[in-house]
């Protein structure tokens, strides 16, 4: 398991903005990827203080649902980025092309077909791109919401270095 990031000094202290951090976690090959990859996202919100709300253990289904999607129908989850802006940014990098889509017909009751739908709900954007043999699928949670005083302003947005260029199609989801 690598991951690169990590803010100096350990887990943040209270007042101090964690815009523009990013932490990476490498999968690819990996057991367990869902179990590693909620931990890591766990102890990352915890570092950057954004453990505090409801809203963190949506964080933890998305990043699962995601890591699990990438595991089952899509040659593995390579990688899982976790970016700290105006928003929370997950990106799970897998191994297909194929952009993912939300079943048009659910199902209740029955098992499987729910992880886009779950990860539609319980975040405010969500989208994919192809990214080199693969792709990214991606989803963001607003900081606001993950954080103990909702009123607080966070500083623009930095890039944290990404997997390189968008190619091929872009598809972007907002929900409400």
């Amino acid at each position: 398991m690598n991951t690169t990031g990590a803010a100096p000094g350990g887990p943040r202290r209270e007042g101090v903005p964690v815009t523009g951090q990013c932490r990476r976690l490498a999968l690819r090959s990996v057991r367990g990827a869902v179990a590693k990859g909620r931990d890591f996202t766990r102890r990352t919100l915890r570092d950057w203080g954004w453990d505090r709300r409801e809203s963190a253990e949506d964080a933890l289904l998305v990043v699962s649902e995601l890591v699990a999607n990438a595991a089952l129908h899509a040659s593995g989850c390579h990688e899982l980025v976790l970016t700290a802006g105006e928003s929370l940014r997950i990106d799970v990098l897998d191994g297909a092309r194929t952009l993912p889509r939300p079943r048009a017909v659910r199902r209740p009751g029955v098992p499987g077909g729910h992880g886009l739908h779950i990860v539609q709900r319980l975040s405010d954007r969500w989208g994919s791109y192809a990214h080199g043999t693969g792709k990214v699928v991606w989803a963001e949670i607003e900081s606001a919401r993950l954080t103990a005083d909702p009123e607080s302003p966070m500083a623009d947005r930095q890039q944290c270095p990404r997997t390189g260029p968008f190619t091929g199609q872009t598809r972007v989801h907002d929900t409400e």
